[in-house]
């Protein structure tokens, strides 16, 4: 089996999930936009459930290797914070400015990918607690509990995007300028 007959069956199910939302998106629209006939499309995917979970697979995995690069990268500690919560952020971001259908594509909620939303934000509070261990010793995991909690908190509302990349900016800022002047702190 081709990835790229993948990758082609999947960036159509993200175009027919952003366009119409995943109830009423068919396997007639995802083979359609595709190219493919339903047959083909069946060879990759087993139904639109399946579809929907590989992508938002798919979404999460490439948002963790983004806040992974930004946590590798060497840098300011507030700025590498910013930019690993910033791939969260973004994801949430690109997919509302997209579709009109982003709430229902993430519903946290739902029972096709509720396990992998759980999973990601377990993993990305894995990477800020890690961007975080020098400087919080410790409390590391409580600081990205609350700073992921922040994230999730801004994403309620998006109707000007410029808002909550600024107020994360400010979130982390004040989180970090706050470890510094109190480091000995218990959590």
């Amino acid at each position: 089996m081709s990835n790229e007959r993948l990758d082609v069956i999947l960036a159509a199910a993200y175009e027919c999930f952003t366009r119409h939302g995943v109830r009423r998106t068919t396997m007639d629209d995802i083979a359609a936009t595709a190219g493919m006939s339903r047959p083909a499309v069946y060879q990759y995917v087993r139904n639109k459930d399946d579809a929907y979970r590989r992508l938002a697979e798919r979404l999460f995995t490439g948002s963790l290797e983004q806040a992974r690069q930004a946590a590798a990268t060497p840098g300011d500690l507030t700025d590498r914070l910013h930019d690993v919560l910033g791939a969260k952020l973004e994801l949430t971001l690109k997919l509302h400015r997209e579709s009109r259908h982003a709430a229902e594509l993430l519903d946290t909620s739902t029972k096709l990918t509720g396990d992998l939303a759980e999973a990601y934000t377990r993993e990305l509070t894995d990477v800020v607690a890690g961007t975080l261990a020098d400087a919080a010793g410790p409390r590391a995991r409580a600081v990205a509990d609350v700073l992921v909690a922040l994230t999730r908190g801004l994403e309620a509302d998006l109707t000007d995007p410029d808002l909550p990349r600024q107020r994360l900016r400010d979130g982390v800022a004040l989180l970090v300028a706050g470890l510094t002047t109190h480091p000995g702190a218990s959590a």
